[in-house]
């Protein structure tokens, strides 16, 4: 007699989507006045701010397409009520999308002249990015992590953290596991790391990960992270 392997059951913890929508938030919040704090010609200051947009951008596209993969369809099999808020969801990725190709565009012509001129269109395309992602996460928040907390198992929704992780490149990892701790309060941080990190991750985090990030940090802030 054969059996059929039990399904997992649906239910899902989804307050780790809050922890990257808080540092997105943050990032892009920052992200239009450090281009424009780049003064007039100064190429070696512009390419830093360059290589930290260039970053953050493929950041977030890698977000979207991330749930672009892997959420909506799942979603709107299980809840087809869901429907209009994932058709929304699918359109306000789609703004950001032909947003950040723009900024693919203007980024490097910026970095070759660190001219004004560029540099205010990058700053103004930011703005927009920022925006779009102010109304786009808050919808997210409210109409759509509900309902996947309800209808996906554990194991389908960790398909998501997986599959970003497996993208960002390995050098890169620990700084921006720095850059994630640094935008919460700083009495959440030690908690988080034991709850959503390995041991080993800690420790590489301790010894080498957290020199990485600070001098990360200070190169494109122009100043110590926060305590």
């Amino acid at each position: 007699m054969s059996t059929k392997a039990q399904e997992p059951a649906p239910g899902c913890d989804t307050s780790e989507m809050l922890t990257i929508h808080r540092l997105m938030r943050r990032l892009f919040a920052d992200a239009p006045g450090l281009v424009l704090g780049v003064a007039d010609g100064n190429l070696q200051r512009a390419s830093v701010i360059a290589d930290h947009v260039e970053e953050i951008a493929a950041g977030l596209h890698l977000h979207h397409h991330t749930e672009d993969l892997l959420l909506w369809d799942v979603l709107e099999q299980r809840s087809p009520g869901c429907a209009l808020h994932i058709g929304k969801m699918r359109a306000q990725h789609a703004v950001v999308s032909r947003l950040l190709a723009e900024l693919s565009a203007r980024v490097p012509r910026w970095r070759e002249t660190a001219g004004s001129s560029e540099r205010d269109v990058v700053a103004a395309i930011l703005e927009d990015v920022g925006d779009a992602l102010e109304a786009h996460l808050g919808q997210e928040e409210r109409d759509i992590l509900p309902v996947a907390g309800e209808s996906m198992s554990q194991a389908e929704w960790d398909q998501l953290g997986k599959h970003g992780m497996s993208q960002i490149p390995r050098d890169r990892m620990l700084i921006q596991l720095g850059m994630m701790l640094q935008s919460m309060p700083a009495e959440e941080r030690a908690g988080w790391l034991r709850t959503h990190v390995p041991p080993l991750g800690r420790l590489l985090y301790t010894l080498l990960g957290r020199r990485q990030f600070e001098n990360h940090y200070r190169t494109v802030y122009g100043a110590a992270p926060a305590a």
